[in-house]
């Protein structure tokens, strides 16, 4: 009965271990997982975060979702509803979106402070993304990674001082004329980091 008592408690000892040894992450600090399995250092919401693109009337154009790995910062966006077509898109300075031509969001994000385009041989701006291919069905699909660039932590956070947004713009990116590519107006905007 004594033995069946020590060994009783004993496996209960041993498994206390084992459980909080897997419960502690070492550093204090939660830990997720990204899409493709990465660790990702820091608050979960910090991690991914996904938000609504609205036109200019307040409408709803798609949605967007980024996140933080180890190979950058992955931008996913999914336009439904918007007219065919070829249309650039981009990271804006300022994490505002105020309609209906959203120029509240300010200038391209570009903390390197280059000029527009990959094409430019000044170029290009960090937040300068490939153009969207709208189908006659008025919707795209497009996915992003920046390397470098966070949500919150990292090299070069969108959550500075005035945050960031996304601007989707009516005509396409030449990829080359600065400022903006020559790419028409703002028709549609999603706030992805707000001011710190």
């Amino acid at each position: 009965m004594t033995r069946l008592f020590l060994l009783a408690t004993l496996a209960g000892a041993v498994m206390t271990g084992c459980s909080r040894e897997a419960e502690a992450p070492g550093d204090g600090g939660a830990t997720t997982v990204d899409q493709a399995g990465n660790g990702l250092a820091g608050d979960a919401s910090d991690a991914i975060q996904n938000v609504q693109l609205t036109g200019g009337d307040g409408s709803a154009l798609g949605s967007a979702s980024v996140s933080d790995g180890a190979a950058g910062l992955t931008i996913k966006v999914e336009i439904t509803g918007m007219r065919a077509g070829t249309h650039g898109i981009h990271l804006h300075e300022k994490g505002l979106c105020d309609g209906p031509r959203f120029e509240s969001a300010g200038a391209h994000w570009n903390p390197a402070a280059k000029q527009h385009g990959r094409d430019n041989p000044q170029g290009a701006h960090l937040g300068d993304l490939a153009n969207l291919e709208v189908s006659a069905l008025g919707v795209a699909s497009s996915k992003v990674t920046i390397p470098g660039a966070a949500i919150r932590a990292g090299g070069t956070p969108l959550a500075d001082g005035d945050g960031t947004s996304i601007i989707v713009h009516a005509k396409a990116d030449d990829y080359k004329t600065d400022p903006s590519g020559d790419s028409g107006d703002r028709i549609a905007c999603a706030v992805v980091a707000t001011a710190e």
